[in-house]
Parts: structure tokens; sequence; C-alpha cells
């Protein structure tokens, strides 16, 4: 990226990484490249790295066994996994309008194959909100076997009720899952009190570690139910032919990303640093003076701006006389600014916005980074789009 340039897509991939993310990934590749599970232990060694990652997620998730946690490649892997390994024919789902194709496409393809049924619950446009009462209606038409939420919208940036959501879908008797891609590192996430029972995250989004990381979380009393849908080596019980049936090996078959495990560990690390808390405290200001900046810009719409009290940094707009993506596209062509433009693969969401007809939305989601400058260019430069297609 040019040094020039403004990067408010942080939504998709944080951008820059902590020094010590790039510093532990050069590290990995030039003194141990060796594989996790793979060789003769040693105090630098690739199991230290997994082992010490594995725990640091438990922690940050208010899991209390790390050996629950699994190393995946991403969210979507994550999903995937749980989705597959756990739905059987026939099965019944209750999950949102807000979801991301990696739950909806994994569902669709379960509905053709496997005759699993899908109810999706709308969210309101105004507050961007799935209501516990609509959920609990929706779990109420019959057995149900899983509810699957996403803890935060990658169009909107709202929270989810998700301890309330949680209740009804345990009343209901359906496991709850959860997807993390945007809440983690953003929002505190603690699996006990929210009542998640699985849930999957990336690492390289809110946590600023390495694309090509993820992890997935199990609770203990369902490991017996999850069937792994990706087997292999796992560098343990090699006599059997049978895959492993415990966590975390259950869904760990194949080498894993040990330099994006480095780069992760790296990066959770500097999570509970002082810098990180100073940077933190920095960004939930500039995401709220970017929020009211735009609400202030005529021909421009801040979706769900009625929760607009929010420090996700994901927040979407239109502006009046383009498509998103034509406004995107200006936006960097002419002021350097590079942000996400589309249906962000969640073209459900948008259905319920009623911005699908404009391309669907213009999202800005600055990072940790983003300096005081780079917020005042990026308001100058919508305000100057949306000024010439007034």
């Amino acid at each position: 990226m040019r040094s020039c340039e403004i990067y408010l897509d942080n939504a998709a991939t944080s951008f820059p990484k902590p020094e010590a993310v790039y510093d532990a990934v050069d590290d990995y590749q030039r003194h141990c490249g060796a594989a996790y599970s793979r060789g003769i232990r040693s105090e630098d060694h690739a199991d230290t790295i997994v082992d010490e990652c594995r725990q640091m997620l438990a922690d940050l998730i208010g899991a209390p066994d790390a050996s629950c946690v699994a190393m995946t490649f991403s969210a979507t892997d994550g999903l995937n996994l749980l989705l597959r390994g756990l739905l059987r024919p026939g099965a019944r789902v209750v999950t949102t309008t807000l979801e991301h194709n990696s739950v909806l496409r994994p569902l669709r393809q379960l509905q053709q194959l496997s005759d699993v049924h899908v109810t999706h619950v709308p969210f309101d446009p105004v507050t961007g909100m799935v209501s516990p009462d609509d959920f609990r209606a929706a779990l109420r038409t019959g057995h149900v076997d899983l509810a699957a939420v996403s803890l935060v919208s990658n169009v909107t940036g709202i929270p989810q009720p998700i301890e309330e959501l949680a209740t009804a879908a345990h009343e209901a008797g359906a496991v709850v899952m959860a997807d993390a891609a945007q809440a983690v590192g953003h929002c505190p996430v603690d699996v006990q009190r929210a009542g998640i029972d699985l849930l999957a995250a990336s690492g390289h989004k809110g946590l600023l570690g390495p694309l090509g990381t993820g992890f997935l979380w199990a609770a203990p009393e369902l490991h017996d139910r999850l069937i792994p849908v990706r087997c292999g080596g796992t560098g343990t019980h090699s006599e059997s032919l049978d895959p492993p049936g415990q966590m975390p090996q259950l869904f760990e078959s194949g080498n894993l990303n040990m330099p994006g495990i480095a780069g992760l560990k790296a990066a959770l690390k500097w999570h509970v640093s002082e810098e990180s808390r100073n940077l933190r405290e920095a960004f939930r200001w500039r995401v709220r003076r970017l929020l009211d900046g735009l609400s202030r810009i005529s021909g421009v719409t801040v979706l769900c701006s009625a929760s607009a009290a929010r420090s996700t940094g994901v927040i979407s707009v239109t502006v009046r006389g383009y498509d998103s993506r034509e406004a995107a596209e200006i936006l960097y062509q002419s002021f350097g600014i590079r942000c996400r433009a589309g249906l962000h693969c969640a073209a459900l969401a948008h259905d319920t916005l009623r911005t699908r007809e404009c391309g669907g939305t213009l999202r800005l989601s600055p990072g940790l980074m983003t300096t005081d400058e780079d917020i005042d260019r990026a308001l100058d430069a919508v305000n100057a789009v949306a000024a010439a297609g007034s």
C-alpha cells in the first residue's frame, strides 16, 4: 500500500499489524520451521507456540479448557467444520438475515444435500438488532437443533443481544453457535456467560494476526456429537485408521499454519499490552468521531444510526446519487481512501436494509492504527464525493 493511502478496510483484514507480529512470523520462518506435533519438542518448538497461542485464545473467550480450542485457517473454515460436523440430515436450524456467507452458504448446501431446514429471522433495520422475541417465536415452530448467530454484523457493526438469544435457544433445546469474526478483539466475548456452545473466529481482523489464521471452540459436552469432516494426519494415534475423537485433534488434521500461528500468538500478547489498551481507547473515540462526521454530511445515510454508540469500527453508509461501488472507486482513485463496497458477503442483510438496489453499502472500518488525520481526510473525501453527487 502506498504511504499516502488511508486504509479503512479493517473489517476485511486488519492493516497494518503490530511490529511484533511481523517479527514473530519472520523469526519462526528463519529459526524454527518445524511442524506442530511432528517432532522432538524443545523450548522454542512449534508445539510450544501452538499450546501457548491456544491457551491465550481460551483466556480471551472465557473458555476454561484450552484443549477445547482448535486452530483453523479462518472463521469460514471453523464455521464450516462446526456446521458440517454437527448437523445431520433433516436437522433444523434457526439463524438470522444478518449472517455472513460463511454461515449462509454451508447451510444452503446442507439444505440441498442433507435436507437441513433453515429459518432466517430478520433484524430491525433501524437498530440493526435481532429481537429476542422474534428469535423465540422462530424457535417455537418445532424442534430446533442449532441456533446460529453472528455476534457482530460485518455490515452494520452492531453487536447482537447474544445472552438473550442464547437463553431462548437453550429453552428450545438448541445448540448455540456464534460467528465471532467481527467480535473478538473489539468486544468482550465470554462463552460461558453468554451461553455459547460453539464459536468460530478469525485471527486477522480485530486480533491483528496474519491472514490464514482462525480458531474454533466447542463445549466439552458436544465433542461426542461432532464428526470431523477433514481427516488426515495429526501426529497422534497414527496406528489407527480412525481420526482422533478428542479435541483439539478432532479438527486439526494436516499441518497447521505455523508462521500464521506464531504471528497470532504475538498479536494476542500485544493485545493485552499497555500500548494496545491506549490505542483501543483512542480507537473508540475515533470511531465515534467518524460516525458523527458522516451523519452530518448531506446525502450520506449511516445505516442503523439509531445504534451509533458502538466501538466495533464497522460503519456502513449509502451516498445519494451513487452505486456504492462507484463511490468506493472515486474515494480510492481521487483521494487514496481504501474502503469496501458491495454486499459484503451478506446479501440477506441488504434485503432487510433495502440497500441491494444501490449496490449494497460503502463500508468504512478504521483500525487501531488509524490516526486523527486519517479520519479527517476520510470525512473530507466523503463530503466531496457526496457534494458532487447531489
